[in-house]
């Protein structure tokens, strides 16, 4: 059953309450820390990401076509088509030999909102390459083109790169490939069904590969240090991977998606913590995190200041002030021999 995790509160009044489910796993696959149901089958979303990554540099393509490490760090983002994203990934289309007319995964307006205006201004529309998974387009394209698989329909869960995916993915999660059911994400492309346990096995052991086949090792630890050196590709001008990242490496990597799932993975302690906002709100995603943090002794107080309005953000009116705010309710309930 789902768990209250995270009150919001009006005037001393409890207004909304989101529930869901929580796991802290270690790089085995056993539930350090959870609360809710750990086995609870969700689509991975935008959280993926990572793991979809991989392939560019496991298949060989980020080394034939030179992808840089801020280019490989946009693959695993949900970028805001700020200038610094569409550049990349022009520039790994650029080096693929493709042009836009390439990405499959559909357009909207920039997240940044001033870069939206920005095109409105110049009369421009948004392309394929503002889509905030245009980065994991274009990486796809890259494995593609590395197998000498078609371009046309890459995003397609039959084509050899989407294959190729699925088994790593199935790989560094430890669940079999014909156990991970998969669904279409918002961009096209595929989306899969894993229990959290094991989409936080797949976090905490890109966090710390060890173990992991050496082909594997190397493409985890070449993407972990890409998102860590360049965080700003990976979300955007104050998005929450963005400042997490930024705030918490190098022992944190972390990656949000679409419906309140979120993991992270703890390079200090080889952990992965996987999370599913039940009614998909995602602004009770970030006291969740953070109070996961807090409670398993992973936030440094220093820390743990600067990142407080993310912890317990403001409910504000149209005035700006301050009315209520959001409070995580949960305690983790730990395993035999752990402590908090």
């Amino acid at each position: 059953m789902a768990e209250p995790l995270v009150e919001v509160r009006r005037g001393g009044l409890v207004e909304s309450i989101h529930r869901g489910h929580v796991v802290v796993v270690d790089g085995a696959g056993r539930a350090r820390f959870w609360v809710g149901d750990p086995g609870r089958v969700v689509l991975a979303r935008s959280s993926a990401k990572p793991f979809q990554a991989l392939a560019c540099v496991h298949s060989g393509a980020a080394d034939r076509f030179g992808i840089a490490p801020r280019e490989l760090a946009v693959m695993c983002g949900s970028h805001w088509g700020e200038d610094a994203h569409v550049q990349a990934v022009r520039s790994i289309l650029a080096r693929l030999g493709l042009d836009e007319g390439a990405l499959e995964c559909g357009t909207h307006r920039p997240v940044h909102q001033p870069s939206a205006d920005r095109l409105v201004r110049e009369g421009l529309e948004p392309g394929a390459v503002h889509s905030n998974c245009s980065g994991k387009h274009a990486g796809m394209l890259a494995v593609a083109v590395q197998l000498q698989a078609p371009v046309c329909g890459y995003r397609q869960a039959s084509h050899p790169a989407q294959r190729y995916i699925l088994s790593l993915v199935s790989e560094i999660t430890g669940e079999p490939a014909a156990a991970i059911r998969v669904a279409v994400d918002g961009c096209g492309a595929p989306v899969f069904a894993l229990p959290l346990k094991a989409l936080a096995r797949g976090f905490a052991r890109l966090a710390r590969p060890a173990g992991l086949p050496a082909k594997l090792q190397e493409a985890a630890s070449r993407v972990v240090a890409a998102m860590q050196a360049n965080p700003e590709m990976v979300g955007g001008s104050g998005s929450f991977d963005t400042r997490l990242l930024s705030e918490l490496k190098p022992r944190v990597v972390c990656k949000g998606g679409a419906e309140a799932v979120y993991c992270l993975g703890l390079t200090d302690r080889g952990w992965g913590l996987a999370l599913k906002v039940e009614d998909g709100g995602g602004r009770a995603v970030g006291p969740i995190v953070l109070e996961v943090l807090r409670q398993i002794g992973a936030l440094k107080p220093a820390e743990e200041q600067r990142l407080r309005e993310l912890a317990r953000p403001a409910v504000k009116n149209h005035r700006g002030e301050a009315v209520g705010e959001l409070a995580p309710v949960f305690t983790l309930a730990a395993a035999e021999g752990v402590a908090f």
